[in-house]
């Protein structure tokens, strides 16, 4: 049993206590007593309003499931349906224009534009991988993946092959000739890069000097005039190195001993406590706020083994360079954004007075929150204008932004911060705020840094939200829908109608295989073309090989051309994909129901026996596709809505999740932790919970899958403890 200390009124466990006041508060300025006072207070201010919230929710939706239910087989007018929503308040008035007032935005959310990294701060390695991921290899990135080909003997081998080597030098040469032009000669040619007088001079092979088309794309070097170790230049307000070492394992072969180019790459990076980790109880919360604490301190560190080495990750320091002007400083890592949970959850880590568990939410906003004040006080290695980036997930139309701002400037006054010290990242992943996106924004306007769309979260929501309408279309034509493209434009429209641009960031969701970086790169560049100045990437090497899309496409020129939008996309926001009567096949339904089946079997199992909230989950075809719980979402509503409106029935799910949960451990099966499902189907947690997520999905609050999995997670915990 869990013990517990007294802290206030509030009984919190002990382990989150020691933490707190021995190893989170020292330094910050905050008593104990006042941290746990002040939080009390916060509690039995918010924690009622929070429910009511979560109420409000659930009226809505039993509103839209009478309509839907009343006008069964009628053809419903498109502005009786608006006129309905509008009604209960589902789709707010819109109030005149204005732009945000956001202040003391760090340039990395405000002034440039580049890749995102998510990644779950529980996990300390990935955490400090990801934050260093600032910077990457572009040699590393492309022989290791599949955007070089291996035809012509170009294979990955085990020892380095100097065919695959040829290939990504002639990638490179390629990226500087496209983004640093030279005057009357190529990259490709160049003998030596030298500096004369503070000017970057490049001497070709015929001796000939030439020099850099845009003379202000060089900005300084390392090393000596004569013989620099390393040039930096810059485009569209992202900075390149390009490593010269004539003793290099490349350099040495190379005709200007140039021997990697290095991209910036993820300028942000999302440190994340909700969908990509399980933290369940006090000690999972522990873990997270530890990491977390370790990054804004600056002292995290792991170490681990690797190809039988050992090795220790820490954060890397800021890198100088030399110019005529004296020393350029930029910064080793990513400027790091904290996600909070949601408005839905609640935690056993802190019991109110009368042993309820406390909103997951309040809790982080305290905590990660005070956290910060080590960097924003002390060191400013994250933030160097002193702000605090929160992203809050999952909230549903304007008054819930506005419940997430209020709780900020009470967590202002309780930890003696300047007010919008803490600024919200507002992710537009859920139906109602993507209706009222600009209300959403009014609400938070001194605070905004980021709104982002998210499509997965965005399509569970859809789905639930039109459980009663029929049937909804087949997951893979879900993209394809009418409304999707009109949620992604509808975004960026609104972002800039708000002055975002040049303030703050209007993002862009995850790309989902990892190992399909080719492809990647075919598609993603649609993210800054669209006028997104970030989008997600699942790894460092995606960061670095995305980063080349916003060398090619000016992000801030694109908003400026679409600040002219005046399309207005609610109706087709309002276009409910569901089928017009189906015809499908049972080959068709069945291959549907496979399909979501093993994804939710591949991601639960992990989630609920290891606590893993986030990993590359092979697919049906085995495919490895990051799957968290937003993925999950969506294929245990899918399933949910089609066992409502009796595509399959409850026997044909049962069967099926039990054929796939063989694969499933098939696919795990070489992994000494796994936990078959197959051989236990009545005592496994995993499956139990992944039937939960289908049977109970038109139930479960907005068809979260959380409440479930948290519910199982702990279930096995205490079988363990």
């Amino acid at each position: 049993m869990t013990k517990r200390l007294n802290r206030s009124n509030l009984q919190i466990s002990e382990n989150l206590v020691n933490f707190i006041e021995n190893e989170a508060l020292p330094n910050t300025n905050v008593s104990a007593e006042r941290f746990w006072n002040k939080l009390e207070l916060i509690l039995n201010q918010f924690a009622p309003l929070n429910q009511k919230l979560l109420e409000t929710r659930s009226k809505m939706k039993n509103q839209i499931d009478s309509f839907y239910l009343e006008n069964t087989g009628k053809t419903i007018n498109r502005d009786q349906y608006i006129n309905f929503l509008r009604k209960i308040n589902y789709i707010v008035p819109i109030g005149n224009n204005f732009t945000i007032e956001t202040q003391n935005v760090d340039p990395e959310l405000a002034l440039k534009a580049g890749p995102q990294l998510v990644v779950p701060v529980t996990n300390a390695r990935y955490a400090l991988n990801a934050a260093n991921a600032r910077w990457g290899s572009l040699y590393d990135a492309l022989y290791g993946t599949d955007t070089i080909s291996e035809e012509g003997g170009a294979q990955k081998t085990s020892s380095y092959n100097p065919s695959r080597g040829k290939k990504v030098v002639d990638f490179g040469r390629d990226f500087l000739d496209k983004n640093f032009k030279l005057e009357n000669s190529s990259h490709k040619d160049v003998k030596t890069y030298k500096i004369e007088n503070g000017n970057l001079i490049i001497k070709s092979n015929d001796n000939t000097n030439t020099q850099l088309s845009d003379t202000n794309q060089y900005v300084g070097y390392q090393g000596s005039e004569d013989n620099p170790s390393c040039i930096l230049l810059k485009n569209n307000n992202l900075h390149v190195e390009i490593l010269i070492n004539k003793n290099g394992n490349i350099g040495s072969a190379d005709n200007a001993g140039i021997d990697d180019i290095i991209i910036e790459s993820a300028l942000t990076t999302i440190q994340d406590c909700e969908d990509s980790v399980a933290t369940v109880d006090a000690d999972d919360k522990v873990l997270a706020y530890k990491n977390w604490l370790g990054l804004m301190k600056g002292n995290l560190e792991d170490t681990f083994e690797k190809n039988g080495k050992t090795l220790t990750r820490k954060l890397n320091p800021d890198k100088i360079y030399l110019t005529s002007n004296g020393e350029y400083k930029l910064p080793g890592r990513s400027v790091m954004l904290i996600r909070n949970v949601g408005h839905l959850m609640t935690n056993p880590a802190i019991l109110m007075s009368n042993g309820e568990e406390i909103p997951e939410g309040i809790m982080d906003a305290m905590i990660t929150s005070m956290i910060a004040i080590h960097d924003i006080k002390n060191n400013k290695m994250n933030s160097r204008t002193g702000s605090v980036y929160i992203v809050k997930p999952k909230m549903h139309g304007p008054e819930e932004v506005q419940f997430a701002c209020d709780i900020f400037s009470a967590v202002e006054e309780a930890l003696q911060l300047e007010k919008y010290t803490l600024k919200i990242g507002i992710m537009d992943e859920e139906r109602r705020t993507t209706v009222n996106l600009k209300e959403c924004i009014r609400a938070a306007k001194e605070r905004t840094v980021f709104i982002n769309t998210g499509f997965l979260d965005r399509t569970g929501d859809e789905i639930h939200t039109a459980m009663e309408a029929g049937p909804i279309i087949p997951k893979g034509d879900i993209k394809n829908a009418k409304w999707i493209s009109a949620y992604e434009n509808n975004n960026v429209k609104i972002g800039l109608e708000c002055g975002l641009s040049g303030k703050a960031q209007i993002g862009k969701g995850m790309w989902a295989m990892p190992d399909l970086m080719n492809e990647m790169l075919k598609q993603k560049i649609n993210h800054p073309k669209s006028g997104a100045n970030t989008a997600w990437v699942p790894s460092p090497t995606a960061a670095t090989l995305h980063a080349l899309h916003y060398h090619e496409v000016d992000v801030f020129n694109v908003q400026k051309q679409k600040s002219n939008d005046k399309n207005d996309y609610l109706i087709d926001i309002l276009d409910v994909p569901v089928t017009k009567g189906h015809n499908w096949s049972q080959e068709e339904i069945q291959k549907e129901m496979d399909n979501n089946a093993q994804g939710i079997l591949g991601y639960v199992v992990r989630w609920i026996d290891q606590g893993v909230g986030c990993s590359k989950v092979p697919d049906i075809n085995n495919i490895g596709l990051m799957e968290d719980r937003a993925t999950c979402r969506i294929s245990s509503q899918h399933l949910a809505n089609w066992m409502r409106h009796g595509i399959f029935t409850k026997d044909q799910l049962v069967e099926t999740l039990k054929k796939m949960a063989k694969i499933v451990d098939d696919q795990n099966k070489n992994d000494i932790n796994y936990i078959p499902m197959s051989k236990d189907f009545e005592n496994s947690l995993a499956f139990k919970a992944s039937l939960d997520l289908i049977i109970e999905g038109t139930v479960s609050p907005s068809g979260y899958t959380e409440p479930i999995l948290h519910k199982r997670r702990l279930e096995l915990k205490s079988m363990l403890d």
